[in-house]
């Protein structure tokens, strides 16, 4: 595959991963490449699983980062090409579905504030995921946290982004709710306290490059999903419950995590401008996650009982789908390797 210029400075280079990703690559940038038509499903038809194709899972990403404005080499007026939305409809019904397939969503609470809330704390406490952040905490190598930078940067460097497509889409004490979170998100008002500012200072203190997309040709198509599921379900207003499921959940269990990467990075050395990201969240998020798990999630079951089943599965969704990031990892590194496509852990 060829090398196409991509992320907000030409110098970063990005290598298609599969016919799909090269065709939808070329189109958005307006290169010369292959028709698109039909190969989204090609696509689809001949991986084993689309959460883990590279293929597929970049293609998807592409597409999504064309409607955030999130790599400036990307056309704004091929935004609504039909061929490219009607791959990316092809996409997202494929992952949808191997989402439901596989995520295990625990019986419905009653549709009220203080029933939701409880099922989502009960959720949390029940999962029984890989945790990275103790082993950060306690293990990690400096080429080890290095990576984990690495990796958080495909989400967190436009952190929040894919949950702010929600808030036109509710009301009343819901949208209140995602607005008060999401305003802490991006400062408050304080363009230095943007929490993906925050995060950029990190990657510059620990020695990496802060802009976006620089190791995106380095994730795997795990990491890719990870972020995939969030602009899907933010992005398709019929999935405005799991969007919501997703945040609580993501939240619900930011805190203490965060408190661990923290502790992690001192261990190492790592200074103020590295672990201010973190030390932030441990703080922000014990709030949050109050108001996500009840004013959010809650008071939405309780308006529109119709979407309950999707806040649930949205919630359920992000703890699967960021366990399966964290068992990559920690998997790479106990036997010694890197996380990365790239292989660059030394």
């Amino acid at each position: 595959m060829s090398d196409i210029a991509l992320a907000p400075h030409p110098e970063i280079l990005l290598a298609a991963r599969g016919p799909l990703s090269e065709a939808v690559l070329a189109t958005l940038t307006g290169s010369v490449g292959p028709e698109l038509s039909g190969l989204a499903a090609e696509a689809v038809g001949a991986c084993d699983d689309v959460a883990t194709d590279d293929d597929v899972q970049l293609a998807l990403f592409l597409l999504y980062a064309s409607a955030y404005g999130s790599l400036d080499n990307l056309d704004p007026d091929k935004e609504w090409d039909p061929a490219l939305i009607a791959a990316r409809s092809t996409l997202e019904r494929a992952f949808e579905r191997s989402l439901r397939d596989a995520v295990a969503v625990p019986p419905l609470p009653d549709p009220t504030v203080d029933a939701v809330a409880r099922a989502l704390f009960d959720l949390v406490q029940a999962d029984t995921g890989p945790s990275l952040s103790r082993y950060v905490a306690k293990k990690a190598t400096e080429a080890q946290l290095r990576e984990f930078l690495m990796q958080r940067s495909i989400y967190t460097l436009r952190e929040a982004d894919p949950h702010s497509w929600a808030i036109p889409r509710l009301s009343g004490i819901p949208k209140a709710a995602l607005v008060e979170i999401q305003s802490d998100e991006y400062g408050g008002g304080r363009p230095d306290r943007v929490h993906a500012e925050i995060f950029a200072k990190a990657v510059r203190g620990a020695g990496l490059d802060d802009r976006y997309g620089a190791y995106l040709d380095d994730v795997p198509a795990v990491t890719l999903a990870s972020h995939n599921m969030m602009s899907m379900f933010g992005l398709n207003r019929r999935l405005i419950g799991a969007i919501v499921g997703h945040l609580a959940a993501f939240e619900m269990t930011s805190s203490i995590p965060n408190r661990l990467y923290g502790d992690g990075l001192r261990r190492l050395g790592f200074g103020d401008d590295v672990t201010d990201y973190f030390d932030e969240h441990v703080e922000a998020d014990a709030v949050h996650e109050q108001i996500a798990a009840r004013d959010l999630a809650g008071s939405l079951a309780f308006e529109r009982p119709d979407l309950l089943a999707d806040i649930m599965f949205g919630a359920a969704a992000c703890l699967a789908v960021d366990g399966r990031v964290a068992a990559h990892m920690l998997a790479a590194w106990e036997r010694g390797e890197s996380s990365l496509r790239s292989g660059v852990l030394s």
